[in-house]
């Protein structure tokens, strides 16, 4: 039996329960470099980030190419732009994917988690059936009896009312 199958079965002995909060147990393993990660990645795929990159990228070409009589900072092609584009998706990528993979280590958890309160969700429903087919079991045991009694006395009485239709008894 595995470790996780012998918590589950001694919190169903215990009548203890079994869940836990796993984005607290991933949050205590959780480095620097994983929150940081966490946090670029949600501000890299936010409508903020979006709109802003855009207000930034049209301020850049209104900078550079509509206003006359202005000595641009980075004429068209926009080669200092595609370098800064370039920077930021060269750092962003890698950390975005920091991110996701530390998503899946914690639905890696979740999924352990779930194989664990599963199975005592399941030993909980099977005991809570017996627990309720209990009584139900009783009343049958019970109605039975009775129902042999009742039979016994209809023989007995059946007995007893063809002896005295036949003239040789009970006269």
């Amino acid at each position: 039996m595995t470790r996780a199958q012998r918590r589950v079965l001694q919190s169903a002995v215990e009548r203890t329960p079994i869940t836990r909060n796993t984005n607290e147990a991933v949050d205590q393993r959780s480095s620097l470099g994983d929150r940081v990660a966490d946090g670029v990645a949600r501000f890299g795929g936010s409508r903020g980030f979006i709109i802003g990159f855009i207000a930034c990228l049209v301020s850049w070409v209104v900078l550079n190419v509509v206003l006359p009589g202005r000595k641009t900072f980075d004429p068209d092609p926009f080669t200092f732009l595609n370098l800064l584009l370039s920077t930021v998706a060269a750092i962003q990528a890698p950390i975005i994917k920091m991110a996701r993979n530390r998503q899946a280590r914690h639905d890696r958890v979740d999924a352990a988690h779930d194989h664990e309160v599963n199975p005592k969700a399941e030993i909980e429903s099977m005991a809570l059936h017996d627990t309720l087919d209990q009584p139900s079991n009783d009343q049958l045991v019970t109605i039975l009896d009775r129902i042999e009694a009742l039979a016994g006395s209809i023989r007995r009485l059946e007995g007893e009312g063809s002896r005295g239709n036949d003239g040789t008894a009970g006269t």
